[in-house]
C-alpha cells in the first residue's frame, strides 16, 4: 500500500515521504496514530506543490547568499583593540566582536558561530577569515586588527 507520511517515523522515513508499506502496518499502526495517510492523487499533487515551493525558497536564499558573498569577497573588516607596545593584545579578538564589526562596517548581519577566525587573535595585523552565509556558500574576508588610537 502506498502511503504519505504525515510525521517523521523512526526507521521508516521523514515527513512527506511517499512509501510502500504492508497493508497491515498501514492499517494497524500508521493510520490509527495519524502518522500517515493513503497516497491519493490529490495528496501526491499537494506534496509536489510543497516540494516545488520549498525548492523555490531554497534557490532564492541561495542566490541571495551568493550575492552577499560576491559583495563581501574583497572587503576588509577593521577592528581597533587595546594592545601593548609590541602589538600584543590584552585579551583576544572574539568572533562576536568580528560579527559586530561586520554589521557596522558592511551592513551584513552574520551570526558569530558562522565566522571562522581560526586560532585566537592575540596580536595586531591582517588575517584571513571565512564567513559562512548559507549552506555551501562561504566567502573569505580580511580582518585588519589595529591598535586603538589614544
Amino acid at each position: 500500500m502506498k502511503v504519505v507520511l504525515l510525521k517523521d517515523v523512526k526507521n521508516v522515513g521523514k515527513r512527506d515521504d511517499i512509501l510502500t508499506v504492508s497493508d497491515g502496518y498501514a492499517r494497524n499502526f500508521l493510520f490509527p496514530q495519524k502518522l500517515a495517510a493513503e497516497a491519493t492523487p490529490g495528496a501526491l499533487k499537494e506534496i509536489q506543490r510543497k516540494r516545488a515551493a520549498q525548492d523555490a525558497r531554497e534557490a532564492e536564499l541561495r542566490t541571495e547568499a551568493l550575492a552577499k558573498a560576491e559583495l563581501l569577497k574583497h572587503k576588509v573588516i577593521t577592528l581597533e583593540v587595546k594592545c601593548g607596545e609590541k602589538g600584543r593584545l590584552y585579551g583576544s579578538v572574539t568572533a562576536a566582536e568580528v560579527a559586530e564589526a561586520l554589521e557596522k562596517q558592511h551592513g551584513i548581519k552574520a551570526d558569530k558561530r558562522k565566522l571562522d577566525i581560526g586560532d585566537p587573535i592575540r596580536e595586531v595585523g591582517v588575517r584571513e577569515i571565512t564567513v559562512w552565509l548559507y549552506s555551501g556558500v562561504t566567502t573569505p574576508m580580511k580582518l585588519n586588527v589595529v591598535p586603538l588610537k589614544k
